[in-house]
């Protein structure tokens, strides 16, 4: 059952962040400004397309390390939006805080995403057979 509320809740935040993305790029192609090029980029790749194919996965296999996948969904919601934060934060400067801050923000969340990355490439190999299941 937790898998399933993971899968659900990879499902939404991709949502938002795909609204986020599609937003932003509606913004650059009006104000015909590409400053947020890179961080749009990385909002519907990490975002959108990560989160969503991570809910589908949890949706179509069962996970058996069930503290391995608490601990994907953690670091890929927090790294997702860290990475992404900290990019607006490092590049478009919206507050004038500190570089050095918000230089390690930026890569404080990108680090924890990798994590999550890594902890994905394990649960995909701690799956249950079953014959109704693809692969």
């Amino acid at each position: 059952m937790e898998q399933e509320k993971w899968s659900l809740r990879f499902i939404r935040i991709a949502a938002i962040f795909g609204l986020i993305g599609a937003l932003i790029g509606s913004h650059m192609a009006g104000a015909e400004s590409y400053a947020f090029r890179p961080i749009h980029a990385h909002i519907l790749l990490v975002g959108w397309l990560s989160m969503f194919a991570w809910g589908a996965f949890y949706k179509i296999y069962k996970v058996r390390a069930k503290k391995l996948l608490t601990a994907h969904g953690w670091t890929a919601i927090l790294g997702s939006i860290g990475l992404t934060a900290g990019m607006w934060l490092q590049f478009i400067k919206p507050f004038g805080i500190n570089e050095v801050f918000s230089l390690v923000f930026y890569i404080c969340g990108g680090a924890i995403l990798l994590i999550s990355f890594a902890l994905f490439i394990f649960i995909t190999f701690m799956i249950e057979k079953d014959v109704k299941q693809i692969g």
